[in-house]
């Protein structure tokens, strides 16, 4: 039988002899098992990654071609733990709303625009949370597992699946189920992007059954004491067709967040781009300027992420209107009018 070749990758695998099972075969045998493979590679039941060169597995099982099956992680997984202390600046109550609602396993849910400081403040709770190791104490508390949703990610991309490496089937946890048994905080960034069938995976684990389903084990995996699930999005990028149903957002408590008031948002941008007091107050005061400019309709005001990026470049020995030109006004919109609007704002602050 011909080699397969995925669409869109070049060379060519011979399928059935990297599928090779360990113990010999007859012909009749391995004929059937490859034309089986055949039919689930063109159903698009395997899929192939041309960087680890192996096949994933998704819904066939293996044991029924004769490879040798494990249910076990794969070796090596890196430690999802935060060792530095990230820079946080408390707004609010946020901290102890944290606090209180890992302690009650209760899910917590954060919303807001983009560049606002919702990943920074859950890198910041789980640095917290893995100072705390005292008796008794999940061996993961304070692992943060980040997943970065898009409309691609599937349930299955969060459990777990299959890989076929050296001729056996190796069971690989997915970021849900590491977080699960290790009670670890399971993050689910701009989960709206995320397919429905995402959201219903983590239902039961945002309510009192604090379980994970894996359908392709046949099991349901209790979450260790310590586990946590946070969700973040943006509701400026909400609509019909992305949004979150009552039925999900009701499993969790919500925090809001918003850009920081001047103040805080000055020492924000001081110490994470390493500016001197009065450029930061200029950044800050560019910053509410454009948010609040009524001459044009931007659809989302300058974030204080894309403030420290005009603040690093700053200081790097870039002027202040350049910086501010590629890291804001650039950034801001792609309107020719709108971003000349934006320009003048910037060099009426920063004219010398």
């Amino acid at each position: 039988l011909p080699a397969l070749t995925p669409s869109g990758s070049s060379g060519s695998l011979g399928l059935y002899s990297y599928l090779a099972p360990r113990s010999p075969r007859v012909p009749e045998e391995e004929k059937i098992n490859h034309m089986l493979l055949r039919a689930l590679w063109f159903s698009g039941s395997l899929g192939f990654d041309s960087d680890l060169e192996t096949l994933r597995y998704f819904i066939f099982p293996f044991a029924s071609l004769g490879l040798e099956c494990y249910h076990r992680p794969m070796e090596n997984q890196k430690s999802y733990r935060i060792t530095d202390k990230p820079f946080y600046l408390p707004i609010k109550d946020e901290v102890e709303v944290f606090e209180r609602a890992w302690r009650e396993k209760i899910p917590l849910l954060l919303k807001g625009p983009t560049g606002c400081g919702k990943t920074r403040f859950v890198e910041y709770m789980a640095w917290t949370l893995g100072q705390r190791q005292e008796a008794g104490a999940n061996p993961g508390r304070g692992d943060l597992y980040t997943v970065s949703c898009h409309e691609d990610l599937t349930a299955r991309d969060l459990t777990g699946r299959y890989i076929i490496k050296g001729g056996e089937a190796l069971w690989v946890d997915g970021p849900a189920t590491m977080a699960v048994k290790s009670g670890g905080i399971l993050y689910l960034d701009e989960v709206v992007e995320a397919r429905k069938d995402v959201t219903v995976v983590i239902h039961p684990l945002t309510d009192y059954r604090r379980v994970l389903p894996i359908e392709l084990l046949g099991m349901q995996l209790e979450a260790a004491p310590d586990f946590m699930v946070v969700i973040s999005y943006n509701p400026g990028y909400q609509s019909i067709r992305k949004n979150l149903k009552p039925s999900t957002k009701q499993r969790f408590v919500a925090l809001s967040f918003c850009y920081p008031p001047p103040e805080k948002e000055t020492l924000i941008v001081a110490t994470e781009g390493k500016v001197s007091r009065p450029i930061a107050e200029r950044l800050v005061l560019l910053g509410n300027d454009i948010r609040n400019i009524s001459t044009i309709d931007l659809e989302e005001g300058i974030s204080t992420r894309s403030l420290i990026h005009a603040a690093k470049l700053i200081a790097r020995g870039i002027s202040p209107t350049r910086a501010c030109s590629i890291a804001i006004a650039q950034t801001v919109s792609d309107e020719e009018d709108e971003i000349a609007a934006v320009e003048l704002i910037i060099d009426k602050i920063f004219r010398e």
